[in-house]
């Protein structure tokens, strides 16, 4: 058995076709463009195909999208300053903090300064409180994109087994409150777990997102598991997941590659949130 390839680009490609049509609908009541500036801090190569990628989304279906660039040393205070700026400034609709930031700013911090009802990746605390108890408006879009993928393969969530490999407060633990509120049941591991095969193996749903090559191996796995890699590794042969693919495609019913897999669906999330928090900006207007 080989299993079912999930192609990412497709999905994000219908996904962006149907934010198109919203779009021009939105701007046409509202008579205003839609704004999301993006906040860089120093240089991150890793970074920049994700911020190009995501423009050209923007481009694509009718966002207008600008990047602000600061220099590396620059001091806490004057970033939360220029971060209160853009929450005050009605041309802007969307707000994201370009992640890594140099290790002297908190992220935590500069996540609580962006204004929820612009805050594009739901990393705010009122947002991933929201997301906890059930009342989900601004969801992470990676944990949004993996959601979105098992919905387009018809994956029923409802007292499934599901095993994360990720504890992050932006990935793993938002993941967790969105699969609980469709009452799967959740295992959560990370790269300290002791016996990671111990618990892999009995997942009918693996979402795995470490960040460690080839973390995970057809051992790893049983008998036509779900395997969603949202691992993102550069290597000297380009981005590269999580899961020893070749191997475990061999064993999964559906798993998804990396690149080509939650990475598109991930920034075409990213719009729809974008659709969001302009609407919730267009509604505090009236």
């Amino acid at each position: 058995m080989t299993a079912t390839i999930i192609n990412g680009r497709e999905i994000a490609k219908e996904l962006r076709n149907t934010i198109k049509g919203e779009i021009q609908n939105l701007t046409k009541k509202y008579h205003k463009d839609i704004l999301v500036v993006t906040v860089v801090i120093g240089e991150d190569p890793s970074s920049e195909m994700y911020l190009k990628l995501r423009s050209s989304a923007c481009e694509e279906v009718g966002i207008k999208s600008k990047i602000l660039r600061y220099p590396r040393d620059i001091s806490e205070p004057t970033i939360l300053r220029q971060i209160h700026d853009l929450n005050n400034d009605s041309m802007v609709h969307g707000i994201f903090i370009q992640y890594p930031v140099p290790p002297h700013l908190s992220p935590t911090t500069l996540m609580k300064t962006v204004a929820p009802h612009k805050d594009v990746e739901g990393f705010h605390p009122e947002n991933l409180g929201r997301t906890m108890i059930g009342d989900e408006k601004l969801i992470p879009c990676t944990p949004l994109s993996v959601l979105t993928i098992l919905k387009h393969a018809q994956i029923e969530l409802q007292g499934k087994d599901v095993v994360i490999v990720n504890h992050s407060n932006v990935v793993g633990k938002p993941l967790v409150a969105l699969l609980l509120n469709r009452n799967a049941t959740v295992c959560v591991t990370h790269v300290f777990t002791g016996d990671l095969k111990g618990h892999t193996r009995k997942a009918d749903i693996l979402i795995t997102g470490a960040g460690i090559q080839n973390l995970i191996t057809k051992d790893h796995i049983k008998e036509k598991a779900v395997v969603i890699d949202i691992g993102i590794i550069p290597t000297k042969d380009g981005v590269r997941g999580d899961v020893d693919f070749n191997s475990v495609k061999e064993k999964a019913s559906i798993i998804t590659p990396v690149p080509g897999g939650v990475g598109p669906v991930t920034i075409a999330n990213a719009l729809s949130n974008m659709v969001i928090t302009y609407k919730m900006c267009m509604e505090k207007d009236v």
